[in-house]
């Protein structure tokens, strides 16, 4: 019983964790990458398509992404949908092909975004502790209701926050990496 506690709460961690990786990823940090078009959505006949399901998306310079769609249709959807994202950048087409310069970061835009990923990394954390919450609560119930003994349910809480304290290291080097990535000129 408490330990499918503790592997449902591991699961759970390990996902937020791939999520905030996710998050991360998705950051303009003035270099090219195809993870930055993972949120931006194109109209594909009435439905919503992340742009990399429509189009082949590369990177032959760092600071430019060339994408290719399937359909020459598709053209003027997928710029459309760039210039309505959160990105900050103007497509260029030629007729075949949607090319995207990355512009150099500002100092000031820099600082924003390390303010972003600080507070992502938070929300990551805050997440983990309510694992470690609902952990610790399912526990508890096992222990009142005779289950597991008191000093079983006290080591299996403690090994519920070796977990989170392993996750939020974690955390902490995957916001680090990310900052130095983002402030690096």
């Amino acid at each position: 019983m408490v330990k499918d506690i503790f592997n449902s709460s591991e699961v759970h961690m390990k996902k937020t964790v791939e999520s905030l990786k996710r998050e991360y990823g998705s950051l303009r940090a003035g270099r090219a990458t195809p993870a930055l078009l993972e949120k931006v959505m194109v109209d594909y006949y009435g439905t919503p398509t992340p742009i990399n399901q429509v189009a082949n998306v590369s990177v032959p310079e760092p600071r430019m992404l060339v994408i290719t769609p399937w359909e020459k249709s598709m053209l003027h959807a997928i710029e459309k949908a760039i210039m309505k994202s959160e990105l900050e950048l103007s497509p260029n087409s030629d007729g075949n092909v949607v090319r995207l310069a990355i512009p150099q970061l500002t100092q000031e835009r820099r600082t924003d975004l390390v303010k972003t990923i600080n507070k992502k990394a938070e929300d990551a954390k805050v997440a983990l502790r309510n694992v470690r919450r609902d952990a610790n609560d399912s526990i508890k119930k096992l222990e009142k209701t005779k289950e597991v003994a008191e000093d079983e349910a006290k080591k299996a809480q403690e090994d519920v926050q070796k977990l989170v304290d392993k996750y939020v290291n974690e955390i902490n080097n995957i916001k680090t990496a990310k900052e130095k990535e983002i402030m690096e000129v």
